[in-house]
């Protein structure tokens, strides 16, 4: 998917080079920043298809600048690069919105794959909506609205972030059939995770949070033992 944007926020200024013409030599077009105020505004004013933001980074770290551009209905996929190994960090990236993370160090091959896997993940849903999904999914109070992104429960508008969004409407698609954890990995990121279902859990119980009534007793999105989930409605 070369000629997508790509905007880089790395404070070490050696990686950020390194990866600006790396991506450039693949056909990207990249723009970058240095620290998580700088990254807001290149976010907001260029709306790049894929931002790469290391969590470590002056001003505003890269946790609050996902954050907030969640908040501001930014839908766009994060990549986000940590040299921690502790899984709370990885599990508050995801939390927030990040689609994706890598820990360094990683290799240029592992970096282009997560990247294009994410653009991926972007252009099927957008072809899947346009020619084969009925443009609205309701289940009692819960509306999902596939060509507009959005999901309404009640008379209220819910803030999901695109992970979330496509994991909510794939299983909703997929109503009654229990799907493991493995197959959301491959269809909702495009890619082997090495395994790490850790993933899938949190998204899950995010969307528990947001949808369920008791999101310690859900109704809607079921866990099978062993296996993964089902969405009831």
């Amino acid at each position: 998917m070369a000629g997508n944007k790509i905007l880089i926020v790395e404070d070490d200024r050696t990686l950020l080079e390194g990866l600006k013409y790396s991506l450039t030599r693949e056909g990207y077009r990249v723009s970058t920043a240095t620290d998580g105020v700088q990254a807001l505004e290149l976010a907001r004013e260029e709306k790049p298809d894929l931002i790469i933001l290391d969590i470590m980074l002056p001003e505003l770290d890269g946790l609050e600048v996902c954050r907030i551009l969640r908040k501001e209905g930014m839908a766009i996929p994060i990549l986000m690069l940590t040299a921690k190994v502790e899984e709370i960090d990885r599990v508050v990236g995801l939390e927030l919105g990040a689609d994706d993370y890598i820990t360094k160090p990683f290799s240029l091959r592992e970096l282009l794959a997560r990247i294009r896997a994410s653009l991926r993940r972007v252009e099927m849903t957008q072809w899947e909506v346009s020619q084969q999904a009925p443009p609205r999914l309701r289940f009692g109070d819960l509306e999902i609205d596939l060509p507009r992104h959005q999901v309404t429960l009640g008379d209220s508008v819910l803030s999901l972030s695109r992970k979330e969004f496509e994991l909510l409407a794939f299983l909703a698609k997929n109503r009654g059939l229990v799907i493991s954890r493995d197959t959301l990995l491959e269809k909702i990121w495009g890619y082997e995770y090495e395994g790490d279902t850790r993933t899938v859990d949190v998204h899950i119980r995010w969307l528990r949070e947001k949808i369920e009534s008791d999101s310690a007793n859900p109704r809607r999105i079921l866990t099978v033992r062993g296996v993964g989930y089902k969405f009831e409605g």
